[in-house]
């Protein structure tokens, strides 16, 4: 339940090594309460109180939206916690069917179908589709003139079946405050006064609709309204409901106007990040998230090492406070080794063995690019500084670097630590065919395979490091990030393979060049290590090459001719945001507009294609179909990196700062 606000921001002030590990987990006994790992354990090197990011918590933790992420029919109202629930009950013969809570792009057998539309990231309005067991319906949802929450539902159904809707109320992570059932509806007392939730429709007496909470039963014949407001306000009719709603679509629609021909695209590039917006109750604080499904599977919340860096640049589009909230949040769950986990999960876990792709130091820099705030930049930047020293000397690999997998503390004994397997976790590209048939040395904890993105990657990463030191006045840490920077720089020049006219990864083990092939290897374009030259044959031979990258789906996850790539499944040759990004990124870096520009439209038009077509935010797409569904896919059909498919063509416009510029004093 959101309280007083305690935020927690990491500042490391090391020197060339990481901090010490944290204490361990007390383990448990009898029949107590498991010890869960201290929620607050990570952050005790706070750098103590931040204004600043005070305020952006308190605006952002007001209002009704759908702060749980267990459903998207659940409207919770902050900071007070009131909940109001929509489920669907269906009679049919013996069958009494209950739909209790609804998500996007579930695959059990008999699941809900939620097709998401367009809303605003402050919930003001929202709208989706949803089919079960025989009905379908649109949800349509939103804030009155007063702020209060507006919801219309307006049935199809199946003339065969009978359906109800079932409207309850009650206090969302066991918060304080009572709601009870009285004659006007449903009656809230809360920390901060009174409310009543009430019902537009013929509500009817069902004492099997299996609900505990103070509810109401509406037979969903036409359209039916829920609202809540304070006691003694005038009734609302279904009629008032969509006048107000129409309202609010048009001015989310009119904020889209402003974009000009990229209207559409910015409402699906909002709407694709702004549905998986939650309030995290174990910590207090309103995070942006990469999938509902995702925070199920790990246990309320799922924040992801590069994932999120992605969803904090995504939300500059339209939301600085929800920007600069997802970054500061993000870093707070560094591990006590300094660096970013894997995954931060709601259940206390996270991955204390291994990180992923240090993009954050580039990310923050582009975020810092379009909101210019020093205090943001002096909150980032030790706990990035911390995640930069620790790469070299965990995941060195001769004077390179590699993925890999450490023994670290595991109390919820997470079975894949220290091999092969949660190194590829730690790439980020979990299954690539870059991975295959190659070892995972335990002495080293590194796959043995000095891998041309990661250390690109790691180079970009302390350049823009280096930038934002010196705007902070830390010239010293500059110095140090440069020199970082130049010792790979010179590394990776004997990764380039003059015959080939590319930077390949080597195997250790073999003691000769890799022969497969990913984006990745384009990313020295994004580091800024290759000559003009060099540049020129990467993007001429390799990435515009039919055979190899480009084609009418671009760009696939490994090149068109190698054997795994027919198979699309994961990283074996589908389509996936981040490198597509990255790729634009390095493009930009090297010069090369025209092929950046052809880039951006050619990921525009397959993302936009999957939004008209099914309301999809595919988490990857397919480089043969250009389908988010796929069925030799494995795909998140709503996954908010995907929007990154988009966000290309803002920069193209001008609408967001281009990566070249110089940044803002």
């Amino acid at each position: 339940m959101p309280g007083k606000l305690t935020v927690f921001l990491v500042a490391l002030a090391l020197g060339a090594g990481c901090a010490a590990p944290g204490p361990e987990p007390a383990a448990s006994s009898g029949d107590s309460a498991p010890d869960w790992p201290d929620r607050h354990a990570e952050y005790d090197a706070a750098i103590g109180d931040v204004p600043e990011y005070h305020a952006i918590q308190a605006r952002l933790q007001t209002g009704w939206n759908t702060w749980d992420s267990r459903s998207v029919l659940r409207y919770v109202l902050l900071p007070d916690g009131l909940g109001v629930n929509l489920g669907l009950k269906r009679h049919r013969y013996l069958e009494e069917d209950h739909l209790a809570e609804a998500l996007i792009g579930k695959r059990e057998e008999g699941a809900e179908r939620v097709r998401p539309g367009i809303r605003a990231v402050d919930g003001s309005y929202q709208r989706l589709e949803i089919a079960w067991r025989g009905l379908s319906a649109t949800v349509e949802a939103g804030h009155g003139d007063d702020g209060e929450l507006v919801v219309l539902v307006t049935p199809e159904p199946d003339p065969g079946a009978a359906f109800e809707l079932v409207v309850s109320a009650g206090m969302a992570w066991n918060g304080p405050g009572t709601v009870e059932s009285v004659e006007g509806g449903l009656f809230a007392r809360l920390p901060d006064g009174e409310r009543l939730v009430r019902v537009a429709g013929t509500v009817e007496a069902d004492p099997y609709a299996g609900d505990l909470a103070p509810h109401r039963v509406v037979r969903l014949t036409g359209p039916v309204g829920v609202y809540t407001g304070r006691s003694g306000a005038e009734p609302k009719s279904t009629g008032d409901l969509r006048r107000t709603l129409d309202a609010r679509r048009a001015e989310l629609e009119a904020r889209a106007a402003a974009y000009g021909e990229l209207a559409e695209a910015w409402l699906a590039v909002t709407s694709g990040f702004a549905w998986n917006i939650i309030y995290e109750p174990r910590h207090e604080r309103v995070v942006p998230t990469v999938g509902r499904l995702w925070n199920r599977e790990y246990g309320g919340v799922a924040l992801f090492g590069w994932d999120n860096f992605f969803l904090g640049y995504l939300a500059t589009l339209e939301s600085r406070d929800l920007a600069l909230a997802g970054i500061v949040e993000h870093l707070r769950g560094h591990t006590p080794e300094g660096f970013l986990p894997n995954d931060n999960r709601g259940n206390g876990s996270k991955s204390w063995d291994r990180s992923q792709p240090p993009v954050g130091g580039i990310m923050v820099r582009e975020i810092y690019r379009r909101l210019p705030e020093r205090w943001f930049l002096e909150a980032a930047f030790d706990p990035l500084l911390a995640w930069n020293r620790w790469w070299p000397e965990a995941r060195g690999n001769g004077a390179l670097l590699s993925y890999g997998s450490h023994e670290a503390k595991n109390p919820f004994a997470e079975p894949v630590v220290r091999t092969k397997t949660a190194a590829g976790y730690e790439s980020g590209m979990d299954d690539s065919p870059m991975y295959e048939d190659v070892p995972f040395n335990r002495e080293k904890n590194v796959l043995e395979l000095q891998d041309v993105g990661l250390t690109s990657l790691y180079i970009a990463d302390c350049r823009a490091l280096a930038e934002l030191a010196r705007l902070l006045g830390r010239e010293a840490e500059a110095g140090e990030l440069d020199e970082r920077a130049n010792a790979f720089t010179d590394a990776l020049d004997g990764l380039w393979d003059e015959a080939q006219g590319y930077y390949l990864n080597y195997r250790t083990d073999l003691d000769r060049f890799s022969e497969r092939r990913s984006p990745t290897l384009f990313y020295p374009l994004l580091a800024g290590v290759a000559s003009e030259a060099r540049a020129s044959r990467l993007i001429e031979e390799h990435l515009l090459n039919p055979e190899e990258f480009w084609g009418e789906f671009v760009l696939p996850s490994t090149t068109r001719d190698d054997p795994s790539f027919p198979r699309q499944r994961y990283w074996k040759g589908a389509i996936w945001p981040p490198l597509n990004f990255l790729t634009y990124l390095g493009l930009r870096h090297a010069g090369d507009r025209a092929t950046a520009a052809e880039l951006s439209s050619r990921s525009l038009d397959m993302f936009l294609r999957e939004w008209r077509r099914r309301g999809y935010v595919s988490e990857n797409i397919s480089s043969i179909t250009g389908t988010g569904d796929d069925e030799r896919l494995s795909s998140d059909p709503f996954h908010s990196w995907g929007a990154l498919f988009g966000i290309m063509a803002f920069i193209e416009s001008g609408n967001l700062a281009p990566p070249e510029d110089p940044l803002p004093q």
